[in-house]
């Protein structure tokens, strides 16, 4: 989110891979010679640069350590999404473990409304971020089937 408020043209960047000044030969693209770039391409290696600034200048020198071979974005961005989030099989285990934890949900003895909401709302946000999400009105009745009969 933050980075496309800056600038939205580095997000699809991010998204989609560096945007590499080509030409047609015999109907096959290539990858043009830096003499023979236009403007246009120069402003396109430029935006390519200001995404990989960026990322660099966004992270501590743990995660900067991790992606500095890193020469492409694209590359960059993978390495930062398996780090954080993993590989798809183990997105798929954390979901599962996610959606036992909501499904099992209670307030503890010892918590309050206020932790006890706070706990259910990591849940649901960790879930949101991998890609599971509920309708309100479904996490609206967990949380009060979850609350105690007092």
């Amino acid at each position: 989110m933050h980075i496309e408020s800056i600038d939205y043209e580095v997000w699809n960047i991010i998204c989609d891979g560096p945007k590499v000044p080509t030409k047609t030969i015999n109907g096959l693209l290539i990858p043009k010679l830096e003499s023979e770039w236009a403007s246009v391409d120069y402003k396109d290696i430029q935006a390519n640069t200001k995404v990989v600034y960026m990322l660099y200048c966004a992270l501590d020198a743990t995660e900067f350590n991790k992606i500095c071979t890193c020469t492409l974005v694209k590359e960059i961005w993978n390495k930062l999404i398996v780090t954080h989030e993993g590989t798809t099989q183990v997105k798929e285990s954390r979901v599962s473990l996610l959606v036992h934890n909501y499904d099992l949900f209670k307030m503890k003895p010892d918590e309050n409304i206020s932790q006890m909401f706070t706990h259910f709302t990591d849940i649901i946000n960790s879930l949101k971020s991998l890609g599971k999400t509920y309708t309100n009105a479904k996490i609206v009745k967990k949380a009060l089937r979850s609350l105690p009969k007092s």
